[in-house]
């Protein structure tokens, strides 16, 4: 078949961009292929936390892009009150709780960095709340707090698979067609049009837009950038109202801590606990398959740490668990790729954070297919890339390394190791 834009990826950035595509031009043609269903990667499996920074946070923002970081809170800003916008336009329940982010301290040193945390944070306008130990835990009852900062700017809870679905169905009710289960294999050019060539047949496209996340990206040169990461996550099963007057949470924040190795976790509609994180498993050559989808170590670790972190809950069972890749990029937020005189555009990197930032990535490689020149295509986090990862073996070596150095500064006070200041003094910053 023959398309305006082919989209390589079901996820949220590929549907967003789907959706914005068609509404910029109703009569546009626009194709989605999609290897597996839509959201069955990092869309659908992530814990639903919806912030609006682009670039992971203020504070690395502030450090990778000081000159236009305002500007970057701003868009961030207003892309995320877009996309509520855009879910209530399309009708999509997808169980949007605007309760914000609760980052907890665990040790005495983390909480001179949650004061730093709370300057940035009154620095760009968020509305905010600095919690001592006590009124941390009068938030909710875990002895292991010692201290919080409630952000309320910007932050909501959302179940993403409903998010996915809602998405999916918007971009069918505009006029995008989608073809799940359906790998791309190769793209070329050919005779003035893009071959986009799928197991299941062949599209001829204007334009292409590639949104693979952590699963292999068409364009080889991509690979250098993307250090597929997986991450893990239990959930409970629905706990009891005794059990919930016991842990507290009233105010329903998605919850993470501050250490190097951290966790999330959150409640869910149905009256659960999600609890992922800690652990980032990185397998040789960036592989990524359904076979790593669990990981026995970190299930049973997670499930330690959700007994320490709530104690009152001992006895609860989990009801599921589940994996997933990560797109992590050395710079942790979405960078652009431009091949093919322009006809090609890459969007990815997210690095964990891209429930909300791949609206603005969909909409920024949207901008870079038409060849506008706007505020979003003139940014320097649109006109740079990332810190490439070297090749291998040197890259497994380097990130098991780097792993082994943010379990020891965490050991340690938070003090960070040579290892650790050099990838720092490099702009690397491995925070995470």
């Amino acid at each position: 078949m023959q398309a305006d834009l082919c989209i390589v990826g079901g996820g949220f950035t590929g549907l967003w961009a789907a959706l914005h595509a068609l509404r910029d031009d109703p009569g546009r043609d626009v194709v989605v292929l999609e290897a597996t269903r839509c959201g069955a990667g990092a869309s659908g499996r992530n814990g639903g936390f919806m912030e609006a920074s682009l670039t992971h946070g203020i504070a690395n923002g502030a450090s990778r892009f000081p000159d236009e970081v305002e500007q970057l809170e701003r868009l961030g800003q207003a892309n995320f009150s877009q996309l509520c916008a855009d879910l209530e336009h399309h009708g999509i329940q997808c169980d949007l709780e605007p309760s914000g982010t609760l980052t907890v301290a665990l040790c005495e040193h983390e909480k001179a960095e949650l004061a730093h945390e709370a300057a940035l944070l009154e620095r760009f306008g968020h509305r905010f709340e600095l919690l001592d130990r006590d009124a941390a835990r009068a938030e909710v009852g875990s002895p292991t707090y010692l201290g919080a900062l409630w952000d309320r700017t910007g932050s909501a809870l959302v179940h993403p698979g409903r998010l996915v679905d809602g998405l999916r169905a918007a971009a069918v009710a505009a006029g995008a067609r989608i073809f799940e289960f359906s790998p791309v294999r190769g793209l070329r050019e050919s005779g003035g049009w893009l071959e986009v060539r799928a197991d299941s047949g062949l599209v001829r496209a204007r334009r292409a837009l590639l949104a693979t996340s952590a699963y292999p990206p068409v364009l080889a040169g991509v690979r250098r950038y993307i250090a597929p990461v997986y991450d893990y996550a239990l959930m409970t099963e629905p706990l009891s109202d005794e059990q919930w007057r016991a842990v507290g949470w009233k105010h329903r924040q998605g919850i993470s801590d501050m250490g190097n190795q951290f966790h999330y976790y959150r409640p869910t509609r149905d009256g659960r606990i999600l609890f992922g994180g800690y652990d980032a498993v990185y397998s040789y050559g960036g592989e990524v398959g359904p076979h790593r989808d669990e990981h026995e170590p970190t299930f049973a670790r997670l499930s330690q740490h959700f007994f320490t972190v709530f104690p009152q809950l001992r006895g609860v069972r989990f009801s599921h668990r589940w994996g997933g890749a990560i797109d992590t990029c050395s710079r942790f937020s979405v960078f652009f790729w431009r091949a093919l005189g322009g006809r090609v555009v890459y969007a990815g990197g997210y690095t964990g954070l891209g429930v909300a930032a791949s609206r603005f990535g969909a909409r920024v490689a949207l901008d870079l297919l038409d060849g506008a020149d706007s505020e979003l295509t003139r940014l320097r986090l649109v006109r740079t890339r990332p810190l490439a990862f070297p090749p291998e073996p040197l890259r497994s070596a380097v990130i098991g390394l780097t792993r082994n150095r943010l379990a020891a500064a965490d050991r340690n006070d938070g003090r960070r190791g040579l290892w650790l200041r050099t990838l720092d003094r490099l702009g690397l910053g491995f925070d995470s």
